[in-house]
């Protein structure tokens, strides 16, 4: 039994079908009988350092469902160890820091006021110094689809409860990684946001001018949906700021960008690389010019992290500490905490300024790409490994986040498929601070093309809902497509030649019956409404509604376009066949769709 079976207690699912069973009439008191019972069927260690307990949780549900009922009511979340909660220790992952305070974090408070559950405080590499997720005296956690390999951290413990459907979203906090590294190892959107966007107060610093508070999601409509909850100015946190709302070209005719190919490092793994390769296929495919850009003063600005002066933000944040009880810190951290003293204000000037440049050569190269798309990481290393050489691997792991922060970029980690390990595979889509929705919009569509389930739960991506690119204010027409027009085959160019967008892969209701029609080239499939058929692959692409008459202009007798019933019970236009047409054509319902009729042949 994998640990993400839970012994038959169900994953909780996404936020937002969680939301509308919510609506629908569950109470947040069932939600968190089935949150308690998961977190003791879940056989993973090293998720929580200190869960809330199951009586503060029933009670917590309780005054929910008797009160009025906010935007996230009853939805399950856990917090990092390093953010604080009121109430519940704030350990970094050193016992002997632990402290109680006073204070909840305002991103925590603004999820608690919204009516969502607090489950616990997760595990993390110790003082968020890491990617790894083994740095932590609060056992190693595994990775979620094969306990040899690393989970990824510093914000280990929140992608875990995530992935594994303990609850149906987290907060982590990303200075250099840590929330885009574990998003991809656990089959995850890992959304940092813009810094400044979400108040860090409360979180215990690592790099300071640099922390964000992220967020780990098992779509990219739920981050946007947690965001839209805890974003907003706090003037109390210095590094707050007001950022404006940007919209690049994320719809038909994107520019994406990726590291020149000589640049791109898989450490000697070509899965990983071939998957890269697929990825960047695919973006092509919704709509997407590809081109290549100079990565080397991404490395460099990445380089500064580590190897500059911004160490010394660490040392000044726990140096006190450290100092008074060096042994409470684990070797490795301590070694890197330690190394932030060396660096005079002279460094600090001289890298600002060298940082500033780096800036100033980017901009020019943002005028010309919509999007830079990165492996998040570039291969996934075991836990034996990590801890055999733990400074080199985690090196290794930051080859393609260390920059972010320090160029003023956001973020989103997407999942792209697996690997033939079985391990997930995913990327990063970066774009200058104030792009966050919009690169979650595109991510959705990324994500909705290369993966089909939620995390390690095995839930289905297809039963979420998509998230709308409203930014523009643009109507999209929705459309079923059965056949030839679907993703990869050969009359798809005629939906994206016209702006079209695919929004999500589903099927119909057990009702219908599939042909393959005679006297096409290349063969087309016939839809026919039949109590007696049985459930069809769908993709539902969207269009801009001025591209739906030259669309509909071009579909050939005896199709027709009609109403398509959806698995869900709702309706959706679609491509649907004249029933004299099936005399001699070959029905194919068994198969279940038109890709597994082509891979028949």
């Amino acid at each position: 039994m994998s640990p993400a079976s839970g012994g038959g207690t169900p994953p909780l699912p996404d936020l937002h079908t969680l939301r509308r069973a919510l609506a629908d009439g569950l109470t947040a008191q069932a939600v968190i009988e089935q949150v308690i019972a998961r977190r003791r069927a879940v056989a993973a260690d090293g998720i929580w350092i200190t869960p809330v307990p199951d009586a503060a949780l029933r009670e917590r549900a309780r005054q929910l469902d008797a009160g009025p009922r906010g935007p996230l009511f009853g939805v399950p979340f856990a917090v990092k160890d390093n953010i604080d909660v009121a109430g519940l220790p704030t350990t970094a992952a050193c016992p002997a820091f632990a402290h109680m305070p006073d204070l909840t974090a305002p991103a925590v408070q603004r999820l608690l006021d919204a009516g969502a559950v607090l489950v616990g405080k997760t595990n993390l590499d110790q003082f968020a110094t890491g990617l790894s997720g083994t740095r932590t005296p609060y056992g190693a956690p595994a990775n979620a689809f094969d306990a040899d390999y690393i989970c990824g951290g510093s914000s280990s413990g929140s992608g875990l409860a995530v992935a594994h459907g303990l609850v149906s979203f987290a907060l982590g906090t990303d200075t250099a990684g840590s929330g885009r590294v574990p998003a991809a190892l656990g089959n995850l959107i890992g959304l940092k946001p813009s810094r400044g966007l979400i108040s860090a107060r409360g979180v215990l610093p690592a790099c300071r001018s640099l922390d964000c508070v992220s967020v780990f999601a098992l779509t990219c409509a739920d981050a946007q949906a947690v965001l839209d909850v805890i974003a907003g100015f706090d003037a109390l946190d210095p590094f707050s700021r007001t950022v404006e709302a940007r919209s690049p070209g994320v719809g038909a005719g994107f520019r994406f960008a990726a590291p020149l190919p000589g640049q791109r490092e898989f450490f000697g793994d070509g899965a990983s690389a071939a998957a890269f390769q697929g990825t960047l296929a695919t973006l092509a495919s919704l709509g997407g010019e590809a081109l290549d850009i100079d990565y080397a003063p991404f490395r460099e600005a990445a380089r500064l992290l580590y190897e500059g002066p911004w160490l010394a933000e660490r040392h000044l944040a726990i140096g006190a500490f450290m100092a008074a009880e060096p042994e409470a810190v684990l070797p490795v951290v301590r070694d890197i905490i330690q190394g932030g003293g060396r660096y005079s204000a002279g460094d600090a000037f001289a890298a600002q300024y060298r940082l500033l440049a780096l800036r100033q050569a980017l901009r020019p190269e943002w005028q010309r790409m919509d999007v830079l798309v990165t492996p998040t990481i570039g291969t996934v290393p075991t836990r034996a490994a990590v801890l055999a050489d733990p400074v080199v691997m985690n090196e290794r792991l930051g080859y393609y986040t260390n920059h972010m922060n320090l160029l003023d970029l956001c973020a989103v980690a997407v999942p792209c498929g697996f690997l033939p390990s079985g391990l997930p595979f995913g990327v990063t889509l970066q774009a200058p601070a104030g792009n966050d929705r919009a690169l979650l919009v595109l991510a959705d569509r990324l994500h909705r093309a290369l993966n089909e389930t939620l995390g390690a739960t095995g839930l289905p991506l297809a039963a979420t809902p998509p998230l709308v690119d409203d930014s523009q204010g643009e109507a999209l027409f929705p459309i079923a497509v059965c056949g030839g027009h679907m993703q990869g085959l050969p009359l798809n160019g005629e939906l994206t030649g016209l702006g079209g967008r695919l929004r999500e892969r589903t099927r119909t209701v057990p009702a219908y019956r599939l042909y393959a029609l005679a006297g096409f080239s290349p063969p087309r499939p016939g839809l026919v409404r039949d109590p007696s058929g049985s459930s069809i692959e769908l993709e539902i692409w969207t269009l801009p509604l001025a591209a739906v008459g030259p669309f509909l202009a071009g579909v050939p007798a005896p199709l027709a376009i009609g109403s398509v019933q959806l698995a869900d019970g709702s309706c959706v236009k679609g491509f649907l066949c004249e029933g004299h047409a099936v005399s001699g054509a070959t029905d194919i319902t068994s198969l279940g769709g038109w890709r597994a009729w082509l891979a028949s042949r």
